[in-house]
């Protein structure tokens, strides 16, 4: 059996130092080398953190409303469907009507259910006005499904909901962030050209999820919404149900689907015209989205990190060809060409890892920005910290390997010639 050959820590440190001396000896060619590490590197790490914290919002706002919870739509699309240009398959389709929702109530095996719309409007008072965001049109057990607590005033009275009064329970963060610390109780606010009279304030839950320019911004009872507002019933108009407690979810779908293929009068052959949708199915369609955004993004990276792997083989063949005396001179004091190869190879690790380390800070930093950005909270990779470092240390011994191998097959009379 061969003997293994201990490791020469001396001669670890020394190639190390060497390394750097030939770095500092070639800044430029170095410094653009590097760069395209870092790039590759900090495009991983910041849409990793993004991509993660995102992901994270979305678990915990589905564990806001509880893992029962679940949805009847009109049809369930991953993408929104252009609501002028619908499928034939989905035109044909009836909408969600409250007189569905009043008979899904009456199952044994329902505890809640209740027709929820959703708009886009801006909300206005005094000349003060908000970017667009997203309206609900619900009814008094919001919070039910969407987390949260009411902090100021009340939900609508059961009067309210069944006439459509103008009411608003307004979402406290931008209630203030509008009209600061006033009292807001009983004041009139515009929505969406609509005067209404504001009821309460809604404290959403810290990790319910909403996209960028679509926070929410305010609650009204669904009739108002239907009377006052254009609804997308394809897109934004849906049925929350949580079964009663004790009653497994496979049931209480079982259930709604059977009342429902009966009050729109389906026989046994014709299929469903409407979609049931669990949390994890929603769950499932946004790993799908953000999956294919991951391998777009390491695709992306890859590429830079593979140009980076380039200029590492290119700085480290002048570097070879520019030093040719110094390795015929250390072969012609003993050296082997395994120690040869190993100070090229270090070399070359060391440029790519201080890419990585370089790369790993402006990831990081850059998520950060991105995440208070977007508000969302995005944690550190940790996982993919340790791995961005691996393999930036083995781009550099990949792409170092043919300078370094060129570089200890060298004729030492030969190199010593060279000028």
């Amino acid at each position: 059996m061969a003997k293994r050959l201990p490791v020469n820590t001396d001669s670890v440190r020394e190639n190390i130092s060497i390394a750097f001396d030939a770095l500092r000896v070639s800044k430029m060619r170095s410094a653009l080398t590097i760069l395209g590490v870092v790039i590759g590197v900090a495009t991983v790490m910041a849409m990793a953190a993004i991509v993660q914290g995102i992901r994270d919002q979305i678990v915990n706002t589905i564990e806001v409303a509880g893992p029962t919870t679940f949805y009847v739509l009109k049809k369930f699309s991953q993408t929104p469907l252009n609501p002028d240009n619908l499928p034939k398959d989905v035109r044909i389709r009836p909408d969600l009507t409250e007189s569905e929702v009043v008979r899904i109530k009456q199952l044994p095996e329902i505890g809640y259910a209740s027709l929820w719309a959703q708009t886009l409007a801006r909300i206005e008072a005094d000349g003060v006005r908000s970017q667009g965001m997203a309206i609900f049109g619900a009814d008094e057990g919001f919070t039910l499904i969407q987390g949260g607590e009411l902090t100021t005033g009340r939900w609508f009275t059961r009067g309210e909901i069944i006439s459509g009064a103008p009411v608003v329970v307004l979402q406290e963060a931008t209630a203030r962030s509008l009209f600061g610390s006033e009292r807001l109780i009983g004041r009139q606010v515009q929505i969406g050209g609509r005067v209404l009279e504001v009821i309460g304030l809604w404290a959403e839950p810290g990790n319910i999820f909403a996209p960028p320019g679509q926070a929410v911004g305010a609650v009204v009872p669904y009739r108002f919404m239907n009377r006052s507002y254009t609804i997308d019933r394809t897109n934004a108009l849906f049925i929350p149900v949580k079964p009663r407690a004790g009653v497994r979810v496979a049931d209480a779908q079982s259930a709604v689907e059977m009342a429902l293929r009966e009050a729109r009068r389906l026989r046994p052959g014709d299929g469903n015209t409407f979609d049931l949708v669990t949390q994890d199915q929603i769950l499932d369609t946004f790993n799908g989205i953000t999956s294919v955004f991951f391998l777009v993004m390491i695709i992306l990276s890859g590429v830079a990190l593979l140009v980076g792997g380039i200029g590492v083989m290119a700085i480290m063949t002048v570097s070879v060809t520019s030093r040719t005396r110094e390795i015929g001179v250390r072969k012609a004091m003993g050296a082997t060409r395994r120690d040869i190869l190993v100070q090229f190879l270090v070399e070359a690790s060391t440029l790519t890892g201080i890419g990585g380390a370089l790369g790993i800070l402006v990831g990081l930093a850059l998520g950060r920005i991105a995440s208070i950005a977007l508000d969302v909270d995005a944690p550190i990779p940790f996982g993919l910290t340790a791995i961005a470092v691996v393999v930036s240390v083995a781009i550099g011994i990949v792409f170092g390997m043919v300078p370094a191998q060129r570089a200890a097959r060298l004729d030492p009379i030969e190199a010593l010639r060279y000028e």
